[in-house]
């Protein structure tokens, strides 16, 4: 199954530089619209309508290959992730806020009064009633 991938990529690469050169070879149908207007053109505005020469088809061919490669590539990514259980987040520990080696109480449990419980007491209340007398006026 690795080998696929490789091949895929590879494929994918080399079609997408071929289409980058393709493109940039091919003369614009814009370059002719010049032409059209004063110039004599028996041509339609945006070029002659069913002229496809060999870079273009040449272009659309490579094209298709491109995304066949890249539909493959993201078939074998599904099934590469349904065959290791899923994705990341199933696959990733949560992380647990007691150190390591002990157990995390129950929600029913009964918490010992020292081990790590909140005090029995609640603090005392501020003499004033709750005024803060030294934030500055």
């Amino acid at each position: 199954m690795g080998w696929i991938v490789t091949l895929l990529m590879v494929v994918q690469v080399i079609c997408a530089g071929a289409v980058i050169i393709l493109v940039l070879l091919q003369h614009g149908k814009g370059a002719d619209m010049g032409a059209a207007f004063g110039g004599g053109a028996s041509g339609s505005l945006f070029g002659a309508s069913g002229s496809a020469n060999f870079l273009s088809r040449t272009t659309a061919v490579i094209a298709g290959v491109f995304f066949v490669a890249t539909i493959g590539l993201a078939y074998s990514a599904t099934q590469f992730r349904a065959s290791h259980g899923g994705g990341l987040m199933k696959t990733a520990i949560p992380a647990s806020s007691t150190p390591a080696g002990s157990a995390a109480p129950a929600p029913g449990d009964q918490v010992p009064q020292g081990a790590g419980a909140a005090p029995a007491t609640a603090p005392a209340a501020p003499a004033d009633g709750g005024k803060a007398a030294d934030i500055p006026k």
